[in-house]
């Protein structure tokens, strides 16, 4: 026997062992058919019946040794359902486990690995999947398909083709269908991540994970609860500043997939406001640390059609009006485009400042000034709203919070480009 073979043979023996020892381990309470001699030997079946079918010249060995190992397991299922055990994970890992022995033999031991590892992790995350499932509402399942609809069937059926006037051919409607794709992705992720993490949690983690999905609505509901929970204001407004802070990293990210080079320009100016802000967060978090859990919002599935159609439609008309400010006003007729656009949402005007920059990269400084301003209207907005629904002592809070990342706001415009 080769030193090669004697290696190969030796990695299917030690995957099966892991994937076995894995099963028994999570499998402890239970009593299992198989734990970790049986993978271990099936690993080496797989091998096995390989290295003979190649040794003797009949390479349907392996198919007929793998037949025989299904029926085995299906036996071995049958044998546990009639004792009212009802689950197949054993049997499946099992089947693998044989497969990832045979790849050992074909010397593909590195995929053959891969494939170990992930088969330990699904079944050392076993309590954890369960419970995610558990999570999961009927509301979620839908979204979900919408979302596969949007992405899928209507994003291949629109024309890549520029609409508009002489000079202002700036609808495209694939490409806005690809931004709303883009944005719903981004809300389902930040929204995924809140399923998993789960919802209550201390106030810091609730404003992270509240940026992801909506930093609006975790400031509109934590300014609102200062008013009856006054002695929980600095938590609060830590909330509040971690969910901003994501959203200066989080426009970074979606103008990166668009225009990589715009993102690169950008970057320095939103890396100063976000170090202030997590400096600021820093010193709030020293002043009032709480035990108290709180809840992150929003609580729906933030991907619905509806909310899809309209950012499409906010996408198509802050890029047509950004263009014509550009053309008829040049720079400064674009920035007051950003500022307004920003009062309302940063996402469209981000994004279309990407995909113009990308068309005309000359206009990438004032397409990331621009983006700048919309991040410190839209922060100014939510500053408001801290102000006119926070408690007296919020509002005491939030004012010179504000000033500070208003004037980095500012440094920050010098820096971009």
């Amino acid at each position: 026997m080769e030193l090669n073979t004697a290696w190969q043979f030796a990695v299917a023996l030690g995957l099966g062992m892991l994937i076995g020892l894995e099963r028994e381990r999570t499998q402890e309470k239970t009593r299992a058919f198989a734990g970790a001699r049986t993978f271990s030997l099936v690993a080496l079946l797989g091998a096995m019946s390989v290295y003979v079918g190649e040794l003797s010249g009949f390479p349907w060995i392996f198919g007929l040794v793998f037949l025989a190992v299904v029926a085995l397991v299906a036996i071995a299922y049958f044998v546990a359902a009639q004792r009212g055990e009802i689950g197949a994970t054993t049997e499946a890992s099992l089947l693998v486990t044989f497969l990832i022995g045979s790849m050992c033999a074909w010397d593909d031991s590195g995929f053959a690995g891969a494939i170990a590892v992930i088969t330990m992790l699904l079944l050392a995350l076993k309590g954890w999947l369960h419970d995610i499932a558990n999570r999961i509402e009927p509301s979620d399942v839908a979204a979900t398909l919408k979302f596969a609809i949007i992405t899928l069937i209507i994003l291949p059926l629109l024309p890549n083709v520029d609409y508009g006037p002489p000079g202002l051919e700036v609808i495209n409607p694939y490409k806005t269908w690809l931004m709303v794709v883009l944005i719903a992705g981004l809300n389902f992720v930040g929204y995924i991540l809140v399923k998993v993490v789960g919802r209550e949690h201390g106030f810091g983690i609730t404003g992270l994970l509240g940026g992801l999905v909506s930093s609006t609505a975790v400031t509109l509901s934590f300014s609102q609860r200062s008013r009856t929970e006054t002695h929980l204001v600095p938590v609060l407004a830590l909330a509040i500043l971690l969910a901003w802070t994501v959203m200066f990293f989080r426009v970074v990210v979606e103008v990166g997939i668009v225009n990589l080079s715009l993102a690169k320009s950008l970057v320095l100016g939103m890396l100063l406001m976000g170090v202030v802000s997590l400096v600021i967060c820093i010193w709030l978090w020293r002043r009032g640390r709480s035990k108290e859990k709180a809840e992150v919002e929003p609580t729906h599935n933030p991907f619905e059609l509806g909310d899809a159609i309209k950012f499409g439609g906010l996408f198509a008309v802050v890029m047509f009006v950004a263009s014509a400010a550009q053309a008829y006003f040049g720079d400064t007729g674009l920035y007051f485009a950003g500022a307004l656009a920003g009062l309302t949402d940063v996402d469209a005007i981000a994004l279309s400042m990407a995909d113009l920059a990308k068309q005309d990269p000359t206009s990438s400084v004032a397409a990331a000034r621009t983006i700048v301003i919309a991040v410190i209207s839209n922060t100014m907005v939510k500053s408001g709203m801290v102000i006119w629904l926070g408690a007296p002592s919020m509002r005491r809070t939030m004012i010179p919070i504000t000033v500070a990342l208003a004037l980095a706001g500012a440094a920050a415009f010098y820096f971009v480009g």
